[in-house]
């Protein structure tokens, strides 16, 4: 995770600009506030989650199942879902199986097909630290007026759409406006 400590001010990317013209800095300076708030907002979430003895990708796999905690999921729906690997997911569910959190069982359609299900000490669990992640979060965002958060969500949503760019090949000089 990129943290950066400083942001260039805007006259120093308007000054890099010269050299480089394709460097649009107003750009430049709201992607780079973006990576600096993501990655301070993704350690201070890391910090608050290890209190708890909990990794990102275990506390999403718990938030995940306890949207309908009756339902059981399947295992490679709960990886898709959380945007990492099967292997991974495994890991994380051996884990989370290992402290009692969730249980496994074969579908009762497909015996091939596992399905993970939150046990009760898994709601539980749950129940102790999501209340202190909604009051952390409600004062993150406290900052900002209803209004604003809409903006922001708005704003997030338009930014998501362009992120298949920087996956993308070589972009032509004309695509760059």
């Amino acid at each position: 995770m990129l943290l950066l400590r400083e942001v260039p001010q805007y006259e120093c990317l308007l000054e890099r600009s010269k050299r480089y013209p394709e460097l649009d800095p107003s750009a430049m300076e709201a992607f780079l506030h973006l990576l600096r708030t993501s990655s301070e907002v993704f350690e201070a979430f890391r910090t608050m989650l290890s209190r708890h003895e909990l990794s990102q990708g275990r506390f999403t796999v718990l938030v995940l199942l306890n949207r309908d905690p009756e339902t059981p999921v399947n295992l490679a729906d709960l990886a898709e879902r959380s945007r990492v690997t099967r292997a991974t997911m495994t890991g994380l569910v051996d884990t989370l199986e290992r402290d009692g959190l969730v249980k496994r069982e074969h579908s009762a359609d497909d015996r091939r097909m596992l399905l993970v299900r939150l046990t009760s000490s898994g709601r539980t669990y749950l129940d102790k630290i999501l209340p202190d992640y909604f009051r952390r979060v409600t004062l993150v965002m406290s900052q900002l007026t209803p209004d604003e958060r809409k903006v922001l969500v708005s704003l997030m949503g338009k930014v998501q759409q362009s992120l298949p760019a920087i996956k993308a090949g070589p972009l032509p000089k004309s695509t760059i406006a």
